[in-house]
């Protein structure tokens, strides 16, 4: 029997880390349903959705990182949905132990794990970046704090501590489109912001259920190599503090996001 899940592969060009992240979802402990997008169709793609038997759906319209990811949600038919990065693996129990959550909650809006990064092909569970992250969710672990607004403003209000492709969606409390064009790196931060205005919950699981992979083709590691990251974290801390407060912690938020770097 199939969970009210779906994972959201979204697939660009041709990753050589996409079969280990879906043999990843094939794995989970209930099983989910599984759909690979893109904007970027290849035989590598293809090959994969054909070899696990899975549903391969191209985005026709504009292409794009915020693009394919509100794409891909709207072909979901579940009540749950998780973004699957293509260089990323999840945990067994990763999809179980969110939905549980969530259906414990009244008014779910997103939940999601933490996480540990992968790195040259190692798991590594602490870093300086991952630390602060996790102290910055601390708030979150208590039941008490997951519907507040103003807990869930002051966590976001010094950064994006939520790991995206850990986040599990409850489309049935969410309007689409979900993020917004515009951003190169903030797209999700943004998206979060918005959601933490709305009635409901963010669960928060201390448990580290995924592994984000660290490398050099990564869309993150890229951005850190040029201003756009630092130019629109700025623009996010504008929407929590004054101008003055905004430029401080985005200095102090840089230095610590050195350590997405590969050494």
């Amino acid at each position: 029997m199939q969970f009210n899940h779906t994972f959201v592969v979204c697939a660009y060009k041709e990753s050589e880390y996409l079969e280990q992240c879906v043999l990843s979802l094939k794995s989970q402990s209930v099983s989910s349903q599984i759909m690979i997008v893109t904007s970027t169709p290849n035989a590598m793609i293809e090959g994969i959705a054909r070899k696990h038997d899975l549903p391969l759906i191209v985005n026709e319209g504009e292409g794009g990182i915020t693009q394919d990811w509100n794409f891909g949600l709207r072909q979901v038919k579940t009540r749950y949905a998780t973004i699957a990065h293509q260089d990323d693996i999840y945990e067994p129990c990763y999809a179980e132990d969110l939905v549980k959550r969530m259906e414990e909650s009244r008014h779910p809006l997103i939940a999601f794990s933490d996480y540990d990064e992968l790195r040259n092909g190692r798991k590594v569970h602490r870093t300086l970046n991952l630390l602060i992250k996790r102290m910055m969710l601390f708030p979150l672990r208590f039941k008490c704090f997951r519907g507040s607004r103003f807990v869930r403003r002051r966590v976001l209000a010094f950064g994006d501590p939520i790991c995206c492709p850990a986040v599990a969606f409850c489309m049935d409390h969410l309007t689409q489109p979900i993020f917004r064009d515009g951003f190169r790196s903030c797209e999700d931060w943004e998206a979060w912001e918005n959601l933490s205005r709305l009635r409901g919950d963010f669960i928060y699981v201390s448990k580290a259920l995924m592994c984000h992979r660290i490398h050099s083709d990564s869309a993150t590691t890229a951005v850190l190599h040029d201003n756009a990251r630092i130019q629109e974290n700025y623009i996010m801390y504008c929407k929590f503090w004054p101008k003055w407060v905004a430029k401080l912690i985005n200095r102090l938020y840089t230095a610590s996001e050195k350590s997405n770097e590969l050494q």
